[in-house]
């Protein structure tokens, strides 16, 4: 077996990059990646040029520092998303949003209706219920109200 591997080489590369791409897919989070592709290239280099042990290493060393610098490099130019900042915080989603009042406010407290949910609301004046309002502000668990006026009512 070993004979064979020295005879040919490139079986031994590409059957190295095999199984690093293979593992790869087991979930290494990109680390085996590069060196698989290093492998196999090293693998198809070495079956067209004959070349010693030692800069079939080589080979095999460069490609791969190779590819991860130009695989960094592409990362770093790709736009990274940015993170919600209200992201699993439900009551910071729902300013600006626009509701209509369960019941009428008494002491400029009541409820909403929010999708399948009840939220307390609070707002500085009396609103009768039905009225549609929106939320300006997030306080503790209350969404804090503002009537809508007449003219920003779209249809």
């Amino acid at each position: 077996m070993i004979a064979l591997l020295f005879a040919h080489p490139h079986i031994f590369w590409l059957s190295l990059g095999g199984l690093l791409l293979a593992a790869e897919m087991l979930g290494a989070s990109g680390y085996l990646l590069w060196s698989g592709v290093a492998a196999v290239v090293t693998g198809l280099v070495v079956w067209l040029l004959p070349l010693g042990w030692e800069w079939q290493g080589v080979c095999f060393a460069i490609l791969t520092v190779l590819a991860a610098l130009l695989w960094w490099r592409w990362l770093a130019r790709r736009p990274q998303p940015k993170a919600n900042a209200a992201l699993n915080q439900r009551g910071q989603q729902l300013i600006g949003q626009r509701l209509r009042l369960d019941d009428s406010l008494s002491n400029g407290r009541g409820n909403a209706r929010v999708g399948d949910s009840s939220w307390p609301v609070m707002a500085d004046e009396e609103i009768e219920a039905g009225t549609l309002v929106e939320v300006i502000a997030v306080e503790g668990i209350r969404l804090r109200v503002r009537r809508v006026k007449p003219d920003n009512v779209t249809p």
